[in-house]
């Protein structure tokens, strides 16, 4: 959904159904809201989508602490192991 936004810009929820029920669609949406990364208008009966820029940005920023951080424990356990196998010889 994310991907379809970035490219085609707002589009009528409707339209993400096909391989996957509109029940299902509004689900994923409700999601994307709530986090931040898409914003939809109803307006009579069409609901449109639009990707919300900002929330990606928040989500970079997530990614970007949580790949810092496990980086410094891969880091860590790799020392561990090095130092290890050092013991074994």
């Amino acid at each position: 959904m994310i991907e379809r936004l970035s490219r085609e810009g707002p589009v009528p929820a409707s339209t993400f159904a096909g391989t996957i029920t509109l029940t299902a669609v509004g689900q994923h949406l409700k999601v994307l809201e709530e986090c931040g990364l898409v914003r939809t208008e109803k307006q009579g009966r069409v609901r449109t989508c639009r990707l919300h820029t900002a929330g990606l940005t928040v989500l970079e920023q997530w990614i970007r602490h949580h790949q810092e951080m496990w980086q410094k424990r891969l880091d860590l356990l790799q020392s561990l192991v090095e130092e290890d196998e050092g013991n074994d010889v």
